[in-house]
């Protein structure tokens, strides 16, 4: 053993140093059990308003109600158990990653123990294949190579040397080729080592993770904080028409038991219960429809925050990339270069410089560079049948950055190398020259983002192997340039981000000629590029300046990923957040919208995120911004639908009173009007189609409110036209002295057109009768047909009409109604343009729902 490899721990130290720095796993946070998720879900005011509707109809006797407002509640409720409960194992998976098995070196004896005894000082073995069990300094390596893409998303594996401990050593850091330092929860891809343990449990990269992770709490949804003051506004405006009717009708009419119970009747109408409705039943379809394009919803809310985004954080491997190499150019000493392009063929001139390639590699390679070399081979004569067996391989080394391989046919021996430029330069022996000749090449293919191994023969000249590879003569076979290619979706993707006012911004660990190459090839916007570096050396104020020209950080370190989200989130942006290693886990956590990758995310991301990638697809991105700016839009609508369709119910409740009339409807009447209301917001703005400036149009303001003024005077407008043509009818049938009951059906009819003709309206944001009527939405058709049924039931069948104090009234009067319900839809058509130039400036198309539009 050297210098350093001693016998390791005694087992009374371990003990000692165990009790001391405690089990090398991480801190148990304290979890939530079931029952608390799913009380603090019921204090949600948008589930409580649910129970209170449903328990409310209950006592009223409307039972079909009750069932559907209870039957909706129990379904979120179970829905935002199971989720939340889910979100509680993300310290869970990162424990289980943290704490493998670990052989150890303890009294001179190989041990094998459960990796939450291994403490600090330990002597750990590593083979390949190894889960490494904690933070450590290789001691002894024989060609290590190690995947840290759990910690720094980046694909290829590292190689780490080992050198003596050095008191001025810098603490370890995750990310580093050719260095000592091993990390918790990284695998051993190749070769074999010994490490002294650094940091166990909390104290270790993976565990300063989970602390921050711990720390972070999840920003609650805007849509539900609005939801949260627009049922506060409705219940505070549904209380007092209600008491208002109390007070009415017992001053004026005396009853105060009729009184109670005509202002219980319109209390329920007033209820919004469609609000928690609509939110329920939108996100809900949105999670299905957006599972479709490959995209699984973890929090609804998301998918609506998602379509507000004003920055897109994506990292570049296996996001905006393939996550897969291959080779992407080639150069010989003639000069010759060729740029190659995925599943092309090698041309003939080529294939003797990748043939060495090969030959310098495993002949059952894991690599990625390996494996891209292999296949571009393609099916060629197997190595071995032309160059006999391997017979003897040099493996890299930290003062020599090469390999070679030497194959025996039983005649003729052949060696073949590959390396970093620099090392096979070396081993060329190279004229000055010549190493510039081949230094520009090297140069062009790295400012391209291609990673670049230089590829060297030579003759041995016995089977006596040389210690080192520096002993034989090597000619310069040419150079092989490899590269993650760009998803072929990508650019188009990152352009429609850019037309929807959206701004992409890549965060990588490569280096920043890379990062940038691979920026511009995708089409994300030229600005400046931010190294980690760079960063670490500005304050917070420096940092939000930089924001605004950056759009490329490169050579990033893992905490560096939430200080960018933190500082994009105080510069007032909606932050979404693409990553698949634990190093990503907080940021994803602490952005507006975590996208997590599906395939190769680890359990750890994928538990932080709101949204996962099931095929790991950039432009599934874009697909959920869009879906979130329709459900955005969609439920807008329908909020406006609702606030317009209780203001003609409330007056017609109210002027009865206020005139001396016969009141119109009773519970059971408003309970039927329900039937009509609830399934028109909550399933027909669902299904409408996006909107054309969907995707052209800026995201809205941060600060934008649910309910901006403009939608409610517009809603105000709807519903205050609506309630003037009603009342208009009711006054001049009273004094054509309509009978009680057929009055109440008349003006029952005319409230159900004029409804339709709402929805109608609030189906698009263009002030066009020919899009109110004629664009596609089969949800649409069913309800016209339900409603056409009910109203065939009520005008047909005796019971019915008794049971709803209606007498039957002449075809002339039910030809009045639905006239009524076609001039509503007109006047609101011309309305939206006329109104639109009032509120703001656009008469051309009114999109009175949204705000900050040029």
């Amino acid at each position: 053993m050297g210098a350093e490899i001693d016998a390791g721990l005694t087992p009374a130290e371990a003990a000692a140093r165990l009790a001391t720095d405690g089990p090398n796993e991480l801190a148990r946070a304290g979890q939530r059990s079931v029952l608390r998720i799913a009380l603090g879900v019921l204090r949600e005011p948008m589930l409580a308003l649910l129970l209170l509707g449903g328990g409310a109809y209950l006592l009223l006797g409307s039972l079909t109600e009750a069932l559907i407002l209870l039957g909706f509640a129990t379904f979120s409720i179970v829905v935002t158990v199971v989720q939340e409960a889910r979100t509680e194992h993300v310290l869970e998976a990162l424990r289980d990653l943290s704490a493998p098995r670990a052989l150890v070196i303890r009294s001179g004896a190989r041990l094998r123990i459960a990796g939450r005894e291994v403490v600090c000082g330990d002597l750990i073995v590593l083979e390949q294949g190894d889960r490494i069990a904690a933070d450590a300094r290789l001691v002894e390596a024989h060609d290590l190579q190690a995947d840290e893409s759990l910690l720094t998303g980046e694909s290829l594996p590292v190689s780490k040397i080992a050198t003596v401990a050095r008191a001025d050593e810098p603490a370890p850091r995750s990310g580093g080729d050719g260095i000592p330092f091993l990390y918790s929860g990284s695998l051993v891809t190749r070769g074999s080592g010994i490490a002294r343990v650094l940091a166990t449990g909390p104290r270790s990269e993976i565990g300063r993770i989970g602390q921050s992770l711990a720390g972070l709490e999840t920003e609650a949804p805007r849509l539900r904080r609005e939801t949260t003051r627009i049922v506060g506004w409705c219940a505070l405006g549904g209380g007092a028409v209600a008491l208002l009717v109390v007070l009415l009708f017992g001053l004026l009419r005396g009853g105060w038991i009729e009184a109670v119970l005509a202002g219980i009747a319109i209390g329920m109408s007033m209820l919004p219960e469609e609000f928690p409705v609509v939110l329920t039943v939108f996100l809900a379809m949105g999670t299905w429809r957006i599972g479709k394009v490959g995209v699984l919803t973890r929090r609804a809310a998301a998918i609506e925050t998602l379509g507000s985004a004003t920055v897109l954080c994506t990292d570049k491997t296996g996001t905006l990339t393939e996550n897969r190499m291959s080779i992407a150019a080639l150069w010989l000493p003639s000069g010759e270069t060729l740029a190659l392009k995925p599943g092309l063929a090698v041309p003939d001139g080529f294939r003797a410089l990748v043939d060495t390639a090969a030959l310098a590699s495993a002949e059952a390679p894991s690599d990625p560079m390996e494996i891209a070399i292999h296949d571009a081979r393609g099916k060629a004569t197997p190595l071995a049948e032309v160059h006999g067996k391997l017979v003897q391989a040099y493996a890299l080394r930290p003062d020599l950055l090469a390999m070679s391989n030497i194959w025996d046919d039983g005649e003729e021996l052949r060696l073949s190398a590959k390396g970093a430029p620099e090392a096979i330069a070396e081993l060329c022996r190279l004229s000055e020259a010549d190493h510039l000749a081949m230094k520009g090449p090297v140069e062009a293919m790295a400012e391209r983002g291609i990673r670049v191994l230089a590829v060297a023969t030579a003759d041995p000249k016995d089977r006596n192997w040389a210690k080192g590879q520096q002993a034989y003569h090597y000619t310069l076979s040419g150079l092989v340039g490899l590269a993650d290619p760009l998803r072929p979706s990508v650019p188009a993707a990152v352009a429609e981000c850019r037309r929807a006012g959206i701004r992409v911004v890549m965060i990588t660990g490569d280096h920043a000629a890379t990062a940038r190459a691979i920026a511009t090839e995708a089409g994300i916007a030229a600005g400046d590029v931010l190294t980690g570096d760079d960063m670490a050396a500005l304050d917070d104020a420096a940092l939000a300046q930089r924001l605004k020209t950056v759009t490329v950080f490169a050579r990033i370190m893992p905490e560096q990923k939430l200080r960018i989200v933190q500082a994009f989130k105080a510069a007032g942006e909606i932050v979404a957040m693409t990553g698949d290693g634990v190093n990503d886990a907080p940021s994803l956590k602490a952005a507006h919208i975590g996208v997590a990758m599906g395939q190769r995310g680890t359990d750890v991301a994928r538990e932080a995120a709101a949204i996962v990638l099931l095929e790991d697809d950039f432009g599934a991105i874009v697909q959920a911004v869009r879906l979130g700016r329709r459900i955005y839009d969609n439920i807008r609508k329908a909020m406006a639908f609702i606030f317009a369709v209780h203001v003609p119910i409330a007056g017609l409740a109210l002027i009865p009173l206020l005139f001396g009339l016969p009141l119109l409807f009773g519970p059971i009447h408003i309970a039927l009007l329900e039937m009509v209301i609830d399934p028109v917001c909550a399933l027909v703005f669902e299904a409408e189609d996006e909107e054309a400036d969907i995707m052209t149009r800026p995201p809205r303001a941060p600060d934008e409110p649910l309910f901006s003024w403009q939608m409610i005077a517009w809603s105000v407008f709807q519903g205050g036209t609506t309630l003037v043509l009603l009342a208009a009818l009711l006054f001049a049938e009273t004094a054509n002295r309509m009978p009680e009951t057929e009055l109440r059906a008349l003006m029952f009819f005319a409230l159900i057109a004029a409804v339709l003709a709402l929805a109608f309206v609030n189906r698009s944001f263009s002030a066009s009768l020919g899009q109110a009527l004629l664009r596609p939405n089969p949800a649409l058709r069913m309800v016209l047909l339900a409603v056409a049924a009910i109203t065939g039931a009520i005008l047909f069948i005796p019971a019915a009409q008794t049971l709803l104090k209606f007498a039957a009234i002449a075809w002339s009067d039910m030809a009045l109604a639905g006239g009524l319900g076609i001039l509503l839809l007109m006047v609101l058509e011309v309305g939206k343009v006329g109104l639109g130039r009032f509120l703001i400036g656009r008469g051309d198309q009114a999109p009175l729902f949204r705000e900050g539009v040029a």
